[in-house]
């Protein structure tokens, strides 16, 4: 397991600690350079507008290797929200659902349900996809966790939807609910780029502007 080390102290209490996972066999053992992690950092990149940092963690397709860098993400780094990228298909190798259920305390089965239908717009095959979103919680501290397809591109349509050629959006994207939903574990109150994506929350969990 290769890894970057995030302390899991704040610097500022808005800031997001978000956990970035690639599951690869051939990349883990340095057989092609990833291109999970850095797709998922430049992503965020571009669409946060509130602070944060992340913690990387690249692991093979290993059921035990995945639930431990989960596990350490959230219980040790304190990320609010884990975020994985590969091993989601029905191949044998495929095990990333497994070992994300295997470190959940609850699921949250509409993030699948809406990636696939993503996905669907593009491939038949997108019903073969068996990712998942779930809630680890422990000790006071609660985390998101998602399992992400693997194609930089798929994960871009996955995490900010799809719009036609007026721009209007056709599809929303995953990560349109993720900030509200961070808010109702007791994580930080993340803002995102509406032109990248825009998270919904209900007019009573909208953060007021400070007054001048």
């Amino acid at each position: 397991m290769s890894m970057t080390q995030a302390s899991s102290v704040r610097a500022h209490p808005d800031e997001l600690i978000v956990g970035l996972v690639s599951v690869s066999d051939r990349a883990s053992t340095g057989v092609y350079a990833d291109q999970g992690v850095p797709s998922l950092r430049e992503w965020l990149g571009t669409a946060l507008s509130s602070p944060w940092r992340a913690a990387e963690r690249l692991v093979a397709d290993d059921a035990a290797q995945i639930s431990a860098a989960l596990t350490e993400l959230v219980d040790q780094e304190r990320c609010d929200l884990v975020l994985t990228t590969g091993g989601t298909g029905p191949a044998r190798r495929d095990v990333t659902p497994e070992a994300t259920l295997a470190v959940a305390t609850r699921e949250m089965p509409g993030f699948g349900e809406q990636m696939r239908q993503i996905s669907l717009r593009f491939v038949p095959t997108a019903i073969l996809s068996r990712q998942v979103g779930v809630l680890r919680e422990i000790d006071g501290h609660a985390a998101l966790i998602l399992n992400l397809p693997g194609q930089p591109k798929a994960i871009r349509e996955t995490l900010e939807g799809l719009r036609g050629d007026d721009g209007a959006v056709v599809a929303s994207g995953i990560f349109a609910a993720v900030p509200y939903c961070i808010d109702l574990i007791g994580g930080p109150y993340i803002e995102t780029r509406a032109e990248i994506v825009k998270a919904f929350r209900p007019k009573s969990a909208l953060r007021q502007a400070p007054q001048a």
